[in-house]
């Protein structure tokens, strides 16, 4: 059987992250028992690692990967992948609003022949104005420009074999694109629904801010799409015409 990395990006989530290991140590035991978690600190202040400390105390599957200062969930995720043991690798938010229960049932579907299965947050649980429409349409723009059609791009909770994301950089807000970059090098990738709650603990890292910082990055995956293995066809192409520019 397989081996399962489990990576938990937390920044301030004091108040979830016991019960969340408790769920995913429960799940995980009863139907995939060969796993890791890999819980990475982007910067807590609110105690939150010290409680870490004491679980990881007592079960050797629980690692913690602490940053000395916030850089941000994509740095945070690319930590969790570099240090992830696992054949497979799933990235959950420490939220609690991810559901563990679905984490088997993401990596099973693996086994219908794909590399990449995302989660499709259908019955989400968060103001619609503020999250749930900016979502909606930061989905419809980066399927367009990515030509990778998913429902949710922002959905954390997906599973994907750890030899098609392993060697990616990530930076930015990029961590949301991945589906992407794996499908742009053959990665067969599709998604399915999960189960959304509301946040009952803690405060949403969120913001309508966000979403005109990964627009910012959509560019910058633009342009990677295109021009990733010619890049010359990009530089040498503004480069004439400069050179006209001058010339004139």
């Amino acid at each position: 059987m397989q081996k399962i990395s489990i990576v938990i990006p937390f920044l301030n989530e004091k108040e979830n992250l016991e019960t969340l290991y408790k769920k995913i140590t429960e799940v995980m035991d009863r139907e995939m028992p060969d796993y890791e978690i890999i819980c990475v600190d982007d910067g807590s202040i609110d105690g939150g690692p010290e409680i870490l400390k004491n679980l990881a105390a007592r079960d050797s599957r629980l690692k913690i990967v602490r940053f000395r200062k916030n850089f941000g969930q994509t740095a945070a995720i690319a930590a969790g992948i570099r240090f992830a043991a696992g054949e497979v690798i799933v990235p959950i938010d420490a939220d609690m609003q991810n559901d563990p229960a679905d984490i088997p049932k993401l990596v099973r579907k693996l086994d219908d022949g794909y590399d990449v299965v995302s989660g499709w947050r259908q019955d989400r649980q968060d103001a619609a104005v503020s999250r749930k429409l900016p979502s909606w349409l930061a989905n419809k723009l980066i399927s367009m420009i990515t030509k990778v059609h998913l429902h949710d791009y922002g959905c954390t909770l997906k599973a994907y074999r750890a030899e098609v994301i392993k060697d990616i950089p990530l930076y930015g807000e990029m961590h949301r694109f991945l589906p992407a970059y794996t499908a742009w090098y053959g990665a067969r990738t599709t998604e399915m629904p999960t189960a959304h709650h509301p946040r009952l603990h803690g405060k949403s890292k969120y913001g309508i801010s966000r979403t005109f910082r990964v627009v910012l990055d959509l560019l910058v995956v633009k342009f990677l799409s295109n021009y990733l293995t010619k890049p010359i066809h990009f530089f040498g192409g503004a480069g004439i015409l400069s050179l006209l520019a001058g010339f004139l």
